[in-house]
C-alpha cells in the first residue's frame, strides 16, 4: 500500500467492521444495530472499545434516551447512558460551558446506577475515572487516595482497582488516569513519565500499555513546541527510542492489530518513524492498512487543528517508510 495516490481514512470503528455499522445507522438515529452488536460482544475489551466509540457518536444525538425508553431493562442500554453522560460533561468541562457541574452530577448518577445494575462491568468505573479530570481540586476524597507505588501522584486510585478486579491492564482506564495527571500540572511531565512507564512495567506481554509511555512524550513534545525546533533530537534520544522499542517488542509483536487502538498503531509508526527505525514502522503501517488518526501527527506541523496538515506528515513518514 506504498503506491502513489494512497489516502488514508479515518474512521473511529478502524479495522472493527461490525462496529463501522453500529456507527453507520447510530449516525442516522437508529440504535437497534448498536444493541444488537453489543448484545454480541463477548470480552471486556471490546466492549470498552465499542461502547466508548459509540457514546463518542452518540453524545450529540438522543438515540441512546430513545433506545433506553424502549428497552428499559436493557443493561446495554443502561450503560450507555452513562457513556454518554460521561463524554457530555467531559466535553462541556473542556469547552468551560455553563453547564458543567449539571452535566458532571447526571454522569455521576448514570455511572453508580450503571454500575449498580451491571456490577461486572468495568465500564461505569472507567467513565468515574474520566469524571475525576473535573475535580480539578481534588475536593472528593476518592479523588485524592494515596498512590500504589512511590513517585505516583494521590488519585483515584480506587477507582482504577475497581476497573483492575474486573479488566486487569484495562486500555482506556489507564489513560483516562494518565488524562487526570495531566490536569493535576501544567509543568513538568514527571508525574505522567512515572505513571506510564508504572502502568508499562506491570502489564503483561501483548498489552497495549506498553505504548502508554509513548503518549506522554507526544505529550511533552506538544507542550515544548518541538516542531518549532531547527534541530529536533526529541525523537531520537536514548529514552524515546527505548520506549518505542518496548512498545514494539513487547506490545505489537503480541497483539492482534486488527483489533488494536488506530490510536496506539498511529503512536508507534510516529515513534519508530522519529527514532529513525523506519523498518520496524513500516511494518505498523502496513497494520494499518487504510486507516490513520490526525495525532500524533498534527503535534509536528504549525497548525495542530488543521487535518490536511496531519495527513501530509502522515503521508510523507508512511512513504519514507515503506520505500525500504
Amino acid at each position: 500500500m506504498a503506491g502513489h495516490g494512497f489516502r488514508p481514512v479515518y474512521h473511529p470503528a478502524g479495522h472493527d467492521h461490525a462496529l463501522r455499522n453500529a456507527v453507520q445507522d447510530l449516525r442516522t438515529g437508529r440504535w437497534v444495530s448498536m444493541a444488537r452488536l453489543l448484545d454480541e460482544t463477548s470480552d471486556w475489551e471490546a466492549w470498552t472499545r465499542r461502547t466508548q466509540v459509540l457514546a463518542a457518536v452518540a453524545a450529540g444525538s438522543d438515540v441512546v434516551p430513545i433506545w433506553r425508553a424502549e428497552q428499559p431493562e436493557s443493561l446495554a442500554a443502561t450503560v450507555m447512558h452513562s457513556r454518554v453522560a460521561v463524554e457530555r460533561a467531559v466535553r462541556a468541562h473542556r469547552a468551560g460551558h455553563t453547564r458543567t457541574r449539571e452535566l458532571w452530577q447526571e454522569a455521576l448518577t448514570a455511572c453508580r446506577e450503571a454500575s449498580d445494575r451491571s456490577p461486572a462491568d468495568p465500564v461505569p468505573w472507567i467513565g468515574l475515572i474520566a469524571l475525576a479530570v473535573l475535580d480539578g481540586r481534588q475536593r472528593m476524597a476518592e479523588h485524592r487516595l494515596t498512590p500504589p507505588a512511590p513517585m505516583l501522584p494521590p488519585g483515584p486510585w480506587g477507582l482504577l482497582a475497581e476497573v483492575e478486579k474486573r479488566d486487569p491492564h484495562n486500555r482506556e482506564a489507564h489513560h483516562r488516569m494518565l488524562q487526570f495527571v495531566y490536569a493535576r500540572q501544567s509543568g513538568p511531565l514527571s508525574e505522567a513519565v512515572n505513571y506510564s512507564h508504572w502502568a508499562a512495567s506491570s502489564a503483561p506481554v501483548g498489552s497495549a500499555l506498553h505504548a502508554l509511555p509513548l503518549y506522554v512524550r507526544v505529550e511533552r513534545y506538544r507542550r515544548e513546541r518541538g516542531h518549532e525546533r531547527a534541530l529536533d533530537l526529541h525523537w531520537v534520544a536514548e529514552d524515546a527510542v527505548r520506549d518505542a522499542q518496548r512498545a514494539l517488542d513487547t506490545w505489537f509483536l503480541f497483539c492482534a492489530t486488527d483489533e488494536a487502538s488506530l490510536l496506539d498503531l498511529n503512536h508507534l509508526a510516529h515513534a519508530l518513524f522519529g527514532a529513525l527505525r523506519f523498518a520496524d514502522a513500516a511494518r505498523v503501517f502496513e497494520a494499518l492498512g487504510p486507516y490513520y488518526t490526525t495525532l500524533p501527527w498534527a503535534y509536528r506541523t504549525a497548525h495542530p487543528d488543521d487535518r490536511a496538515l496531519a495527513e501530509e506528515v502522515f503521508l510523507r513518514a508512511r512513504a519514507r517508510c515503506l520505500s525500504g
